[in-house]
């Protein structure tokens, strides 16, 4: 059987498969229909970043620089093992004329290091340390890849979706949190196409797991077993028991998460209802009640009953981000906020918790006022139709500030689309004249502040 993840079966012309998969990238773009010359991760992936409007020629836009890029990933975890990754990768990089490059679990480039001739080719397409390459600001490569299907894998030349990447192959693998499960981000290696040799995506593969358990060695073991949940931007959350990964169903996912943020327990009633709401009917405990005992099954003595509960401590991302935001600390409160809790739930007690959360955060970060933090907003799914932050990132920015002319693009674009243009802003913008303001119902309905019950894609 192929390795859906290589990029070429063994003994494959390359020149040849380039030409394949230039006509099939063509026929998609100009036609939107998908060849059997492209493999089903790549097609996928093709789909999404079309979804994601990527241009074409567009290089990766810049999202850190200078001592906000050093103070960011300084205090990264992927930091403690870039030692590891220069001694594994570094030296094969340079002699082999092609990159290592780390990125943090949003896909932003933290580290770029190798060959110099390569590297400055790759300053050409941004390919540099602080720019973003997740999948929707650069479409299909091997990191942003990596990160959004959570695999290793390798992308060959054409099978980029934007066109000025298309002379690069590279091949990823993504790093977690060996205690938790947490995605942390990707190790990467990128040249040429020598690198879509079976040898590369087991070089990053292995690379990533020498980092795992380098960063879970040397911590003192709890007592019982260490039990986390993530579920904050993904449609189905991730439950890791000693290191054992258990990706749960929806309607588990749903359920583990209440319990999770209820350690005094739930009753039936009240399990019910937070799931269902007002769609609950005389069926709803009997269908409950089956889900979890198949809940059961998965997770054994984990579940409790009378009233249901978890009967060990579990750590999730949610009450990671929960937690600094109490704190005042915004910085890592949104470092942990990876996106909305189980974006796709419509169960009325998960979508109060994701609302609550996202509220919370999204007020401390205008509050708070720096530039950093309201452009890591502006510049996420969630906050990239947000006329609020996008106006109060402008007015925090100086006057000639370099980098002031994307986000009042942003702003022009969107009051344009909130039927704004033509009031006149007053001070941050957060109330424009007479008319509704980013702050008031009519105006955040259609910003990127969306309503807690609307789909919003999740990393799955």
């Amino acid at each position: 059987m192929v390795n859906p993840w290589l990029a070429m079966a063994s003994g494959t012309d390359p020149a040849e498969r380039t030409r394949a998969v230039r006509r099939a990238h063509e026929a998609f773009l100009t036609e939107g229909a998908l060849s059997s010359a492209v493999r089903p991760v790549v097609a996928e992936s093709w789909r999404r970043s079309a979804d994601a409007r990527v241009a074409q020629e567009r290089n990766a836009p810049i999202d850190l620089a200078d001592d906000a890029l050093d103070t960011y990933r300084a205090d990264h975890p992927l930091a403690r093992v870039m030692p590891l990754f220069r001694e594994l990768l570094g030296t094969i990089a340079h002699d082999g004329a092609h990159l290592l490059a780390v990125c943090d679990e949003q896909g932003r480039l933290l580290w770029v290091e190798g060959h110099a001739g390569v590297r400055n080719q790759a300053e050409r397409m941004n390919f540099v340390a602080g720019a973003r390459w997740d999948e929707s600001h650069a479409g299909t490569n091997a990191p942003g890849t990596a990160l959004t299907v959570d695999h290793a894998v390798q992308i060959f030349a054409t099978e980029h979706f934007n066109r000025s990447v298309q002379p690069w192959t590279c091949a990823a693998a993504p790093v977690h949190d060996p205690h938790t499960g947490r995605l942390l981000g990707a190790v990467d290696i990128t040249g040429g196409d020598h690198l879509a040799a079976p040898h590369s995506l087991a070089l990053v593969q292995a690379t990533a797991r020498a980092a795992e358990a380098q960063l879970g060695a040397g911590e003192p073991r709890a007592r019982g077993p260490r039990i986390s949940l993530t579920a904050l931007g993904r449609d189905e959350a991730l439950l890791v028991v000693d290191g054992r990964r258990l990706r749960l169903g929806r309607r588990h996912s749903e359920i583990m998460v209440l319990l999770a943020g209820h350690p005094e327990g739930l009753s039936g009633d009240r399990l019910t209802l937070e799931l269902y709401g007002p769609r609950a009917d005389d069926r709803s405990p009997v269908t409950l009640r089956a889900e979890l005992s198949r809940l059961r099954r998965l997770v054994g003595p984990l579940l409790g009953s009378r009233p249901y509960r978890l009967c060990a401590p579990v750590s999730t991302d949610l009450a990671d981000a929960a937690e600094a935001l109490a704190s005042g600390d915004a910085y890592t409160a949104l470092r942990a906020y990876t996106g909305p809790l189980l974006p796709l739930s419509e169960a009325p007690g998960v979508c109060r918790m994701r609302r609550v959360l996202e509220d919370g955060l999204r007020r401390a970060v205008l509050s708070h006022g720096d530039p950093e933090l309201l452009r890591r907003w502006a510049q996420t799914p969630w906050g990239e139709d947000d006329l609020e932050v996008a106006e109060a990132l402008l007015t925090a920015l100086p006057a000639h500030a370099p980098g002031r002319a994307v986000p009042a693009a942003r702003v022009r674009r969107l009051r344009e689309l909130y039927g704004l243009a033509g009031v006149v802003q007053h001070g941050s913008g957060a109330r424009n004249g007479g008319g509704p303001g980013p702050g008031d119902g009519a105006e955040r309905q259609g910003s990127g502040h969306r309503d807690a019950t609307s789909p919003q894609r999740g990393r799955g």
